[in-house]
């Protein structure tokens, strides 16, 4: 095993364990904080695939903006500290038997898969058709998507502010 291999497989299981805590852990925060985790291990899995653009494009676009806006959403909100309600839910048993299904029906495909022995040749202009397309045809989904975080953070900030009004006045 190489190095690249090896660091490869450590920033993967990095990857997945915190991914795996992110959705099954109960505490809100806990949770925001595994999918900063898991994301800075994206980034290194790209780093370390040479994808130099995509890793930086990670760091900036997920785990410096999303992440922390999500962060900063969960700690708006109230009632973070203290988890109420079930974890599991009444599709749990439904999605353990997709996420069976799925995981049998991947163990069977990928072997018979065909990799590429070679390597296909990059060109050299990758990066400038690769930044040009994001500016020119899918700006549109970006900028959906930020209007989107920033109703979610000014709905947070709402839902925070009425309960602080309301416990204010009962007082």
């Amino acid at each position: 095993m190489t190095v690249p291999q090896f660091f490869f497989i450590l920033f993967a299981l990095i990857t997945l364990l915190s991914g795996l805590r992110c959705v099954t852990t109960r505490n809100l925060f806990h949770a925001a904080l595994y999918l900063v985790i898991s994301l800075f291990g994206v980034a290194a899995l790209f780093a370390i695939l040479e994808a130099g653009f995509l890793a930086l494009a990670q760091l900036i676009v997920y785990v410096g903006a999303i992440a922390i806006l999500i962060i900063f959403a969960v700690m708006l909100t109230r009632g973070i500290v203290q988890p109420s309600g079930t974890q599991l839910n009444s599709q749990a048993g439904l999605a353990a038997v997709v996420s069976g299904a799925l995981l049998f029906i991947l163990l069977r495909v990928l072997p018979g898969f065909n990799y590429p022995a070679t390597e296909a040749a990059v060109p050299a202009d990758l990066t400038k058709k690769l930044g040009e397309s994001l500016v020119n045809e899918y700006v549109l989904p970006f900028e959906v998507a930020s209007v989107l975080l920033l109703a979610a953070l000014v709905g947070a900030i709402y839902i925070a502010r009425e309960r602080s009004k309301k416990t204010a006045g009962e007082d």
